[in-house]
């Protein structure tokens, strides 16, 4: 597959695995996070712009200045089904468990691979469409406990439902960028994205009255966290995936994340998993092995 960027200075799917650990963080950094859902998602997203803007600007100027309207279309597209993402599953957060909201936003692969064989015409290969079955039967047995823990989740139908939400805008996003990618580098691409998706969600948030200013240093500080670990060393480092692999190897890849968000979960917030979130990881892992590999 020849890529604007393809000569890759590591093996994608170990680009892979640095992205699960960062995405992972995610959850647990909203979570301590006080301020609205909007503001989290758009400062989180804007940081993200603030670090790569720089580099974009220096070292692929021209790359920027010759993106076709077409691809710029598109990547606006990716900008806005990122955001409606980004809403949708941070303010799931706010009313079911960090296992389930996870596990259930990564249910992706599901849309991406439908999607992929209606729109880019790819063709999902036998041992990947089992590993993606595998994987979607251990997260749906990870989102059993959350019925099965009383009291364990304030909302869980509302939470489990925006993380649904969440994960067909994802799939959006990441079909948008598989198709993109193949004609546009890494980083003008991403900061066309972000940019649109900051603005998006900007737009919504001053729509609900949402306070941007006024929340104390350690605020700022996980908003930048959100930025630098998942933003950055996630999902920029997934558009690079995307040059290299199948979009449905990465989507699959990308469903450790409930994995490492349940433990980092426990550990950090005190959310014992029950045993069925256990199992499910561990089947979830088995898919991700069985399509990966």
């Amino acid at each position: 597959m020849s890529t604007p960027d393809s000569d890759a200075p590591i093996s994608p799917l170990a680009g892979l695995g640095i992205a699960v650990l960062a995405v992972s963080t995610s959850a647990i950094l909203v979570r301590w996070s006080a301020a609205p859902s909007l503001v989290k998602a758009f400062y989180r997203v804007l940081f993200t712009v603030a670090l790569l803007a720089p580099v974009a600007l220096v070292r692929h100027r021209d790359a920027l200045a010759t993106i076709s309207g077409r691809d710029l279309l598109a990547a606006g597209g990716a900008g806005v089904a990122l955001a409606a993402h980004f809403a949708s599953w941070f303010e799931s957060l706010n009313h079911t468990t960090v296992a389930a909201s996870v596990t259930l936003v990564q249910s992706q692969p599901l849309f991406v691979a439908v999607g992929a064989w209606a729109v880019l015409d790819e063709r999902v290969s036998r041992r990947t469409a089992v590993g993606i079955g595998v994987a979607l039967a251990g997260m749906a047995l990870m989102s059993v406990s959350d019925f099965l823990t009383a009291g364990g989740a304030p909302r869980p139908l509302l939470g489990n439902g925006l993380a649904v939400v969440g994960a067909v805008t994802a799939a959006a996003y990441v079909l948008t960028g598989r198709s993109v990618r193949s004609r546009v580098s890494l980083v003008p691409y991403v900061v066309v994205v972000y940019s649109v998706c900051a603005a998006a969600l900007l737009v919504v948030a001053v729509g609900r009255g949402d306070p941007l200013t006024g929340y104390p240093p350690r605020e700022w500080l996980l908003f930048l966290g959100m930025a630098v670990g998942p933003g950055v060393f996630g999902h920029t480092v997934i558009n690079w995936a995307l040059a290299h692999l199948e979009s449905s190897v990465v989507s699959v890849s990308l469903l450790g994340e409930p994995v490492g968000s349940t433990i980092l979960a426990l550990f950090l917030l005190g959310e014992i998993p029950t045993l069925p979130t256990v199992l499910g990881g561990a089947v979830v892992l088995g898919g991700i092995y069985v399509s990966a590999s």
